[in-house]
Parts: C-alpha cells; structure tokens; sequence
C-alpha cells in the first residue's frame, strides 16, 4: 500500500549499482537528497512588452547523500570511491519500498566522493550523483 500522510525520512533509499548487477542500498546513510532542475534560457525580445520570456530547456538532475562509514556494507565508501576512479557510469532508484510508492531512477556518474575523520567522531562520507540522460519513474 502507497505510503500516505507525513512520513519518516528514514524509509527514503538510494540505491546504486554499476554493469547490470543488483541494485544496493548505500549502507548507513543519513541523508539523501534528489535534485531536478530545468534551464530557462531567456527568450525576451521587443515584443515582450517590457518582461522576461523563458523557454524549457535542458533538464538536470543530481542526488547528494551521506552517511557513516561501515566497511562490511554490500555498497560501502570503497566501493563508491573506485566507481569515481574507473569513471564509471551506474544506474541509481531514489525512493521507499512500500509498494504504491513512486521511485525515480536513472544513470549518473559519482561526480565526487568526501571521506571524512575527525578525531573522536564516526567516520562519514558524503557524495554527489550527476544524472545522465533521462530520469523515470514508476511505482513499486
């Protein structure tokens, strides 16, 4: 059943996964945010009557996350780290599980990955997915 009313943060998931495989949950993450943007090129002329036009342009999207780092994660901060040093391009779904619910999904690069320790505090992380090419959703 599709999720109703004011909801916990914590059941929205990223997922990420390269070459086909599995898609994973980025283990321990704290907070996750989905970004979609579209460029408004001016399009004002003489006849505009003295205000700004604009056209839809090119579409964009990008997701930042972070979290705590915890090695034995099937989706851990080595792995995210070599997909930015192979530039690999992964296929990422940003939503819940409950079934009902809308989950939006695409390919993107890691456009960057931070590996934070300081002293006395859990080590974190935090990252950037740059989508490329369309973003889709569907429902559970």
């Amino acid at each position: 059943m599709a999720t109703s009313g004011v909801f916990n943060g914590t059941n929205l998931i990223l997922k990420v996964i390269a070459d086909g495989g599995t898609l994973a949950t980025i283990g321990h993450t704290t907070s996750c945010t989905f970004s979609i943007s579209n460029d408004l090129p001016i399009a004002t002329t003489k006849d505009s009557s003295g205000y700004q036009e604009v056209i839809s342009g090119v579409r964009s999207a990008e997701i930042t996350f972070d979290g705590l780092v915890d090695y034995s994660d099937s989706m851990d901060i080595d792995t995210l780290i070599g997909f930015v040093t192979s530039r690999q391009k992964i296929d990422f779904s940003f939503g819940t599980a409950a079934t009902g619910d809308v989950v939006y999904s695409g390919e993107g690069f890691l456009s960057s990955v931070d590996y934070t320790a300081e002293m006395e505090s859990p080590v974190s992380f935090s990252g950037t997915i740059t989508s490329t090419g369309a973003i889709t959703s569907a429902t559970n």
